[in-house]
């Protein structure tokens, strides 16, 4: 069986990785290097130079944008159900000078729940961010919902209830201190992406910010045993994609 599944996933990487004038390892390898620190593409230009590799930092930026989405759906697979009690808040984002909105949520331990960068900032967005984190993980129920004060989450609570995406009406409630939680997390998310002038184009950013989630829920372990060290998390990633094991001792 395991013979099988890794020869399934050495299928799937040929093909993720084809037409590639790099390794694929190095791909993933620069890819999650920028998911998971504070470089730009030209700081990660220049620490493949350092290893006598030369890729300009617009083949970085292509990589990011191809292969985040994908690392963010398969490591998605490996989240831990939320425990019921979410909180949700929603933070500012600049793309192309203007602000945009990006809904998140975690739940009462901490671990990511869902998200969705949208351009407004209104009713219609917190329902569709609720059917979003409701979908996603359907068998989870939602028992406690905790929010700012915005007027948009009620109804949007009362929407999703209406539309049977919710077994049963959560308690909702409105308090400062318990959102300092979530409001600390979106710091974690942000400090990767670029300080000057932020995102150039809405899609590219949301793209991006798939692998920033990824990367972040994978450091954490899921929420099941704890922080991961990096090499266990290049070790995953290195599985999921079919690639052999790098940095061994």
């Amino acid at each position: 069986m395991l013979s099988a599944i890794a020869a399934k996933l050495k299928r799937r990487s040929q093909d993720d990785f084809k037409g590639r004038h790099f390794e694929a390892a190095l791909i993933v390898q620069a890819v999650s290097q920028y998911l998971r620190y504070p470089l730009s593409y030209r700081d990660i230009e220049e620490l493949f130079l350092e290893r006598g590799l030369e890729v300009d930092h617009s083949t970085i930026n292509r990589w990011v944008l191809t292969y985040a989405p994908p690392i963010e759906r398969r490591l998605r697979t490996f989240r831990k159900p939320h425990c019921g009690s979410v909180r949700i808040d929603e933070t500012y984002i600049k793309i192309r000078g203007q602000w945009r909105y990006l809904y998140r949520a975690i739940d009462k331990h901490g671990n990511p729940v869902n998200f969705l960068l949208i351009a407004r900032r209104d009713l219609e967005a917190a329902k569709r961010f609720f059917r979003k984190m409701v979908e996603d993980q359907p068998l989870s129920a939602l028992d406690r919902i905790g929010t700012d004060g915005a007027s948009t989450y009620p109804p949007a609570i009362v929407t999703a209830r209406n539309d049977g995406l919710l077994a049963r009406t959560p308690l909702h409630y409105v308090t400062k201190h318990l959102q300092q939680g979530i409001e600390s997390d979106h710091f974690r998310v942000k400090k990767n992406m670029p300080r000057i002038g932020g995102f150039r184009c809405f899609h590219p950013a949301r793209r991006i910010i798939q692998g920033f989630e990824a990367l972040l829920c994978l450091r954490e372990g899921f929420g099941f045993a704890g922080a991961w060290t990096v090499r266990e998390q290049n070790h995953l990633l290195a599985v999921y994609f079919g690639l052999p094991a790098v940095n061994e001792v």
